[in-house]
C-alpha cells in the first residue's frame, strides 16, 4: 500500500506529501464512523483531512489519515469478483483524493471524483 500511496500522490502533484493509512476491522470503522460522520455501522473508508481545522498550516505537508475497513473491503470485494488489495487500492485512491479536496457531494462532483479514481486505479492497479 506504500507504494501505491506515494505513486498516487506523485501522480496528483503531492510528491512531498504525507498522509498515514490505517487499516481497521469493521468493529473499529463502526465507531469511527459513528463518532465523526454521525452514522452506525461501519463504512468502506474514512478521510480525515488535516488540510482543514485550526490547525491545518502547522505542517502542510502532513494531508491527512485513510482509514479503510477490511471487513467491508473483503465483503465489496467478493461482491465485485476482485481481491482484496484491488478493492483496497480503490479504497485507498478515494481516500487520497478527499485528503486532496475532491469530493462527491454534488453530482458533479461526484463525476469527476468518479473519472479521477478509475485514472488513477487504471495506472497503479498493477502496483
Amino acid at each position: 500500500m506504500e507504494t501505491a500511496a506515494q505513486a498516487v500522490l506523485n501522480a496528483l502533484g503531492c510528491p512531498d506529501s504525507e498522509l498515514s493509512v490505517l487499516i481497521v476491522d469493521g468493529g473499529r470503522m463502526a465507531e469511527l464512523h459513528e463518532e465523526y460522520v454521525g452514522k452506525q455501522g461501519p463504512t468502506n473508508v474514512l478521510a480525515f483531512p488535516m488540510t482543514e481545522g485550526p490547525f491545518n498550516e502547522i505542517n502542510p505537508e502532513i494531508i491527512g489519515d485513510v482509514v479503510i475497513c477490511t471487513d467491508v473491503a473483503a465483503k465489496e470485494a467478493e461482491d465485485a469478483g476482485v481481491d482484496l488489495y484491488t478493492r483496497a487500492l480503490e479504497l485507498l485512491i478515494h481516500g487520497i483524493l478527499h485528503l486532496v479536496g475532491h469530493d462527491h457531494a454534488e453530482p458533479e462532483e461526484t463525476a469527476l471524483m468518479q473519472a479521477k479514481e478509475a485514472e488513477l486505479f487504471e495506472q497503479f492497479k498493477n502496483i
